[in-house]
Formats: C-alpha cells, sequence, structure tokens
C-alpha cells in the first residue's frame, strides 16, 4: 500500500493542483477578474474565475415570505366550473335556460324540466374527471363533486377538497419555479427559493439590500393581455359608467384618463408571448419590446389590420399600462411597450413577462433585510473559530504525533484548499452554519488521522517494522474510516434534501468536505509518509 506508480502521484498532485486552482480566485479582487458586462478578462478566461458565493448570512441580503392567495386561486376555480357547466349543459340540444349561479363555493343549476335531471348528471359526469396523483397517473378521487336536491330540479357542483388540495400543490409549485426564473433573470447569484409550509414561499436573496424591489418583481402577476379599446363608450372618471354587454371598464396609470373601456375578450394573451426584452424607444426613452408566437402574431396582425386608427390597450395585472393607436397593421408579431419606464423597471417587466405569469396572487407576510455590515461581522468571527480551531489542533497533532503531525497538518492545509476550491467550483453558497461546517470538518480529519497514527503505534509495538506498521495501520484503519465517513455523508445527503436555506449550506460544507477529508487523511498523508520512507528509511518510529 506504500507504493505509489507515477500515474498515482500524478493524480494526487493534479487533484491538489485543480483544487488550488479553483480556491485561487478568492483571493483575487472580483473587478480583477471581470469586465464591466461580467465577462472573464486577462488569464481568468482560462482559469477558473468563480469564487465561493457567501450566503445571506455572511453577504447580507433581503429575507422574505410570501403567502399564495388560495382563496383567489378558488374563487377563479369556482368562476371556470360555472362556464365549463355552462357549456356543457347548453350544448345541443340545450337543457338549461338560466345561466348557472354560484353561491359560496359551489355551482347551482335551475333545470326548468326534471325529466331532463339524467341527461343534465350524464353531461356533469363528462367533466368530472379524476385527479392525478403526485407520480401523473389519474387516482380513484373526482375533482367534482355532484349533488341534486330532493325537489328534482337543482343540482349543486362544488370542487372537492382533495381537487383543491392537488391544485393547491400545483399553485405553489408553480409559484417557485416562476418566482426562480423571475429572480434569477436579475442576475442574482445563488438564491434561495424554497416552499414553506402548506401555502408559502421563502424567498433569500443574497446581495439584495432592497427587499421591496424584490416584492416588486415576485409580487406582480405578469398576466398580460391586449384589448381594443372603445372610444364611444364613457367609462366615467370612477368606472362605474354603463357598460355595453362585452365591454368592461379597466383602470390606467394615465391620470388624464383613470379608466378606458376595452372589450372584454383578449385580441392576445401572455401565453402567446415568446420573448421580451429592454430597449429604447425613437426618443431614446427606455421600453419593452415583445414578441409573439406564429398563432399570437397572426392574431396580432389581423387585429391591427382589422382597426387601424383606433387604440389597443395593454393590460398587466388588470391595469393599463399603454394603450397606443395603431398607425399602420403590425404584421410581424413583435411590437414595443411605451410606459414612462426607467431602464431598471422595463428591465424588471421584460423579466417577468419571460418568466411566465403567477398562477396566484404572493402577499409578502415576511421581510427583514440582513444588513452587509452583520454578514461582515459573521465572516470575521468564523474566521476567527476556524483559526483557532485550526492552531489547537495542528498544536495537540504535533504534541501528540512528532513528525507525523507535520504530515497531519500539511494534510489539513490542503483538506481546506480543496474544501473551499469544491465550494468555489461547484457554486455552492456558503453560510454561518457551513463555517461551522469547516470546523467540524477540521475536527473529523483529525479524527481519521488520529485512528490511523493510533493503529500504527499498535503495530509497531507489536514488534513490526515501521515500513509494516505504516502500511498495516492504514489498511486496518481503512474500513473504521470509511464506516464513519459514509454514515456521516448520508447524514449530510438527507440534510440537503430535507432542509433549506442555512441547513442546506451546512449540509453541503460538510459533504464536500467529508470527501476532502477522506482524501487527504488516507491518500495525501500516505503519499507523504511513503516518500519519507523511502528517502529516510528510519530505524525507528517518530513518535
Amino acid at each position: 500500500m506504500l507504493y505509489f506508480a507515477r500515474w498515482k502521484i500524478a493524480l494526487i498532485l493534479g487533484t491538489i493542483l485543480l483544487g488550488v486552482l479553483f480556491l485561487l480566485p478568492n483571493f483575487v479582487a472580483e473587478d480583477q477578474r471581470f469586465d464591466a458586462q461580467g465577462r472573464p478578462q486577462g488569464a481568468w478566461e482560462y482559469l477558473p474565475s468563480n469564487s465561493v458565493n457567501l450566503g445571506l448570512d455572511l453577504r447580507g441580503g433581503s429575507h422574505l415570505v410570501f403567502q399564495v392567495d388560495m382563496d383567489e386561486v378558488r374563487a377563479e376555480r369556482i368562476v371556470r366550473l360555472a362556464d365549463d357547466v355552462r357549456t356543457v349543459l347548453r350544448n345541443q340540444p340545450a337543457i338549461l335556460t338560466a345561466a348557472p349561479a354560484v353561491v359560496e363555493d359551489r355551482v347551482v343549476v335551475r333545470l326548468s324540466r326534471p325529466e331532463d335531471m339524467t341527461e343534465a348528471m350524464r353531461r356533469l359526469q363528462s367533466i368530472n374527471e379524476p385527479i392525478s396523483t403526485q407520480m401523473g397517473q389519474p387516482g380513484l378521487d373526482r375533482t367534482l363533486n355532484i349533488q341534486q336536491d330532493p325537489d328534482g330540479r337543482t343540482i349543486r357542483v362544488s370542487i372537492t377538497e382533495a381537487a383543491f388540495e392537488s391544485i393547491q400543490r400545483r399553485t405553489v409549485t408553480q409559484s417557485v419555479e416562476v418566482i426562480r426564473r423571475r429572480i434569477d433573470a436579475t442576475g442574482t447569484t445563488e438564491p434561495t427559493i424554497v416552499r414553506q409550509g402548506d401555502d408559502r414561499v421563502l424567498v433569500q436573496v443574497p446581495g439584495e439590500s432592497d427587499p421591496q424591489r424584490i416584492i416588486d418583481i415576485v409580487g406582480t402577476t405578469a398576466r398580460m393581455t391586449f384589448h381594443m379599446v372603445e372610444a364611444n363608450v364613457d367609462p366615467g372618471p370612477d368606472g362605474q359608467g354603463r357598460m355595453p354587454p362585452g365591454i368592461m371598464a379597466v383602470p390606467t396609470e394615465y391620470p388624464e384618463e383613470p379608466f378606458l373601456a376595452v372589450q372584454r375578450r383578449a385580441l392576445v394573451t401572455g401565453e402567446q408571448l415568446v420573448s421580451a426584452s429592454q430597449g429604447f424607444n425613437e426618443a431614446g426613452q427606455p421600453s419593452v419590446n415583445f414578441r409573439f408566437n406564429t398563432s399570437g402574431a397572426r392574431a396580432f396582425g389581423e387585429a391591427t389590420a382589422a382597426n387601424v386608427g383606433r387604440r389597443f390597450a395593454i393590460v398587466l395585472d388588470d391595469v393599463i399600462i399603454s394603450a397606443p393607436r395603431i398607425r399602420s397593421p403590425i404584421m410581424g408579431g413583435s411590437g414595443m411597450i411605451d410606459g414612462g419606464f426607467t431602464v431598471q423597471s422595463a428591465t424588471d417587466l421584460a423579466n417577468m413577462l419571460n418568466a411566465g405569469a403567477l398562477p396566484a396572487r404572493l402577499t409578502p407576510v415576511e421581510q427583514r433585510t440582513v444588513s452587509a455590515g452583520l454578514g461582515q461581522d459573521s465572516i470575521e468571527r468564523g474566521q476567527t473559530a476556524i483559526i483557532i480551531g485550526f492552531s489547537l489542533v495542528i498544536v495537540f497533532m504535533l504534541l501528540a504525533y512528532g513528525f507525523f503531525g507535520v504530515a497531519s497538518t500539511m494534510a489539513l492545509i490542503i483538506n481546506i484548499c480543496l474544501l473551499l476550491g469544491g465550494l468555489s467550483g461547484l457554486q455552492a453558497t456558503l453560510t454561518l452554519p457551513g463555517i461551522a461546517g469547516i470546523v467540524l470538518t477540521i475536527g473529523m480529519a483529525v479524527d481519521a488521522n488520529v485512528l490511523i497514527f493510533e493503529r500504527i503505534r499498535e503495530e509497531y509495538r507489536s514488534g513490526r517494522t515501521v515500513a509494516n506498521a505504516i502500511e498495516n495501520g492504514y489498511q486496518h484503519a481503512l474500513s473504521a474510516i470509511l464506516d464513519a465517513n459514509v454514515t456521516t455523508f448520508i447524514a449530510a445527503a438527507v440534510l440537503y434534501m430535507m432542509g433549506a436555506g442555512p441547513v442546506r449550506g451546512f449540509a453541503v460544507t460538510l459533504g464536500i468536505g467529508i470527501i476532502t477529508s477522506v482524501f487527504t487523511a488516507f491518500v495525501f498523508s500516505r503519499l507523504l509518509l511513503a516518500g519519507w520512507l523511502r528517502f529516510t528509511k528510519p530505524k525507528a518510529l517518530p513518535m
């Protein structure tokens, strides 16, 4: 075991060199590694250029918790259910004379003839689909609860609780994904976005000192639609004017026109949007450029060709943000939104549109800011803890094992370099509990060395030569070291999968540290001792 082929030596040293290369950017200022556009410059184009990401508790930033408005989701589902019920019961032959009524959480249907009850129940069962399980397969439960009243003419339709729980899970999951796309589009490094409880989402954004900007980006539903404006209909200054069928009053962002009357039916919706980007209009003012897919481009082109000279409204979350006049048909499927934007607000709107609309409204229920100064204080305290712990370990190993303690110290230094290099290379987030993980890693690495060195002592005292004692010590200590580290690695993996935020930071650091500890304690230190034996050929064990 003490013989190392040249390729093994090259592989070990190459691994250490790679770790040092990934560690190196942490000692060079960011403006020396990246240009103004955030691209690596100089030698960093060919070398690893990313440093360790600092978590919220070390770097400072914003911590927010959002509540998903499930009451609004339930109300929307009931309205959609009423439309579905009306559609199936008005199909030929129609058996419904009056529109279904929404009463609390139910859709109430009143039939004109009791003899239509059997046909009405058959049609309603056609929309009563099985609930999909988490594996995507249909389950036994149904989405609707359909009941007949004793009068023989009334049907009450409601969404089952099992169906609503499934809707709630999907809504929160979709919200997490949309929030993640929106935050990632801002260029923020390593945000934490996870589900919390049944209907809440935790958002932690390191380096962002303005939580209101995150609220504006995350809390906006970003549901965009395009409608034709009805210039001949007066919505009134408060939007309470009499609206003809198919027309609705929508508030605007313009003080001179607080409300506009628009057609209820949308020409194009945000689902047909392919991309959006920040740009500038002819006057050099910030704007948002957009482009539709094929169906959206065709519908938009036909609508603008048929309504040249009229205005159309761009509605974002039930507010008109722009109402330009159609000067000529827009056939290319692309356009521009002007609305008194700044570059930042135009960029944020484009990012939200690209990320998609939230499935439900989010309300911030908790927000706080961690100052950069507090984070810096945590870093300094963490550094102090690492230095003290590292120093005490080195002193103990030198006093207890002499020259072997020197080899252990060198292995510990390489261990820390590989650990920090691994964090940099994987772009993992270092949190305050992560620093605790580094301290724990130092202790575990020393524990492995202690097991090996004590076994070497036992082998030497039993009468073996120095070389045989060292070889047997490493060989017999391997199983104990692997057992201890594998079980700890499993615990770190469970923490990572089940935890969130700082808990994950601790798990990542601990997991990487276990791998580097085994490598340095069992491979690198063995290489050092093998070289020492080869060149010094000692007659006695120096410890």
